[in-house]
């Protein structure tokens, strides 16, 4: 069987033709994750080979807005001008849910110049990756990806709960790690797995999580850009799978008051090209120098980085003390207090777990921006602090509280925005100062009980 990675365009054809497919969801990640693109027939499909959409299709916020001014128009054209897509034919999988034979394709974004538009996510993750492989090393990446099911809600202003089992009761407590939780879910996980199974995803362990109808999902390690698209086909997956069984599945990283919030924990190593052996150990089994370094650019970038981490206004409510949350970035070993974990591993498997990050990430650019921190750790020799052998959450805070905050960082940050691209910064922070300034506009229940009648 040919590799995913090495597929040409002649392989995927043959890839459709084994499963007869006759319709292609012709996909791109937006900034939030969202699947943008169009539905060709396969004959439209093979005779193009690509599509083409106005460019700030990628480059809108959650509730598709667009700013009207500013920054952002001296990167994105204000005429509104197409790019090019064209299909990575590693990324083809089927769509198991569907009703005739249809396969999903995830594309890159091309300028009229025939370069890599640097304002996409997956541009800005292959950007971040070919600056260690030009090192000849090799990053290797393994999320964990936190979620909930919900019962159906189709009221904003009714909070969430969790959904009926099979039992025919909801959840009322805590049940981490419970079996026999997991099993309330049977037919529902029966499907995500034989979806998953379908569309070769390399999803490994799932276990019930800290909160009511909490679950997460761990992936098996492997290079960023796979595992990215590997997230972005599961959030698909697990959403569709959730509304067959008259539930939703939700990644926000903070869905229901009082239950802990939903994180993406990404393990990150790097892999040495010339021998294979992981940099973060040395011969003799103890941790390098490279791996401290990589702590280090952890600690002083993750702060900055932290827009791209915790995007939304609600990401921030999950980041509070004692919440199986961190709140800052100190470091240590098995320690799951702290925001930079390195497991307990041989030194062959040693690895660092950037705990920050929330399951409302976009794949993609949480992966560009943790091994981005990691890289100018690594260029830039930066010493960690000392460990932290305690309780992180008795520490001080040490990261934004607010979206507003983040961006003001991430503006701030110039090492990041050489690493990830001063386009896609000027985008992002743009386009997330309008979603910001959209939430401003919502009078929220607090304020009405607490302020109504007492100020």
């Amino acid at each position: 069987m040919v590799a995913r990675d090495s597929y040409t365009f002649s392989e995927l054809e043959r890839w459709l033709d084994q499963r007869r497919v006759t319709e292609i969801e012709c996909l791109v990640p937006d900034l939030t994750g969202v699947a943008r693109g169009k539905i060709l027939p396969r004959e439209k499909f093979t005779e193009d080979r690509g599509m083409r959409l106005p460019e700030a299709v990628v480059a809108m916020g959650v509730t598709g807005e667009f700013p009207e001014e500013g920054p952002y128009y001296d990167v994105i054209s204000p005429t509104d001008q197409d790019m090019h897509l064209l299909p990575d034919p590693s990324t083809v999988r089927i769509v198991p849910w569907a009703s005739d034979p249809t396969a999903q394709v995830i594309h890159d974004c091309y300028d009229r110049d025939g370069k890599l538009v640097p304002f996409a996510p997956r541009s800005v993750l292959r950007r971040v990756c070919e600056l260690f492989e030009a090192e000849g090393w090799n990053p290797v990446v393994a999320p964990e990806l936190e979620f909930y099911l919900v019962a159906r809600n189709t009221d904003p202003d009714v909070p969430l709960k969790p959904p009926i089992g099979r039992s025919g009761r909801s959840e009322t407590s805590r049940q981490a790690y419970s079996i026999d939780a997991v099993n309330e879910f049977d037919p529902l996980f029966e499907d995500v797995y034989a979806y998953c199974q379908q569309m070769e995803l390399g999803v490994d362990t799932l276990i019930h999580e800290i909160g009511a109808g909490q679950m997460e999902i761990n992936f098996f390690h492997d290079r960023p850009l796979q595992l990215a698209d590997e997230v972005f086909f599961f959030k698909r997956t697990v959403r569709e799978a959730a509304l067959r069984h008259n539930m939703f599945a939700t990644f926000m990283a903070k869905p229901i008051a009082g239950e802990p919030g939903s994180a993406m924990h990404i393990h990150q190593s790097v892999v040495k090209k010339s021998d294979g052996l992981n940099l973060f150990s040395n011969a003799d089994g103890t941790p390098s120098r490279e791996f401290y370094w990589y702590i280090g650019g952890l600690q002083k970038y993750i702060p900055a980085a932290m827009a791209l981490f915790a995007p939304y206004v609600n990401s921030y409510r999950r980041l509070a003390r004692f919440t199986s949350a961190p709140i800052n970035i100190q470091w240590g070993v098995d320690n799951r207090t702290v925001g930079i974990r390195s497991p307990v591993a041989t030194p062959a498997s040693r690895r660092i777990e950037n705990r920050v990050i929330g399951a409302d990430a976009n794949p993609y650019a949480a992966l560009a921006a943790t091994l981005a921190c990691g890289w100018l750790g690594l260029k830039h020799r930066i010493e960690p602090s000392a460990e932290c052998k305690g309780d992180a959450y008795l520490g001080d805070y040490a990261l934004p509280r607010s979206l507003g905050e983040a961006l003001a960082l991430l503006r701030q940050e110039k090492d990041l925005a050489e690493v990830l691209g001063e386009g896609f910064i000027t985008v992002y922070t743009e386009v997330k100062e309008i979603e910001y300034a959209e939430f401003m506009k919502v009078i929220s229940p607090w304020e009405r009980e607490h302020l109504l009648l007492h100020v």
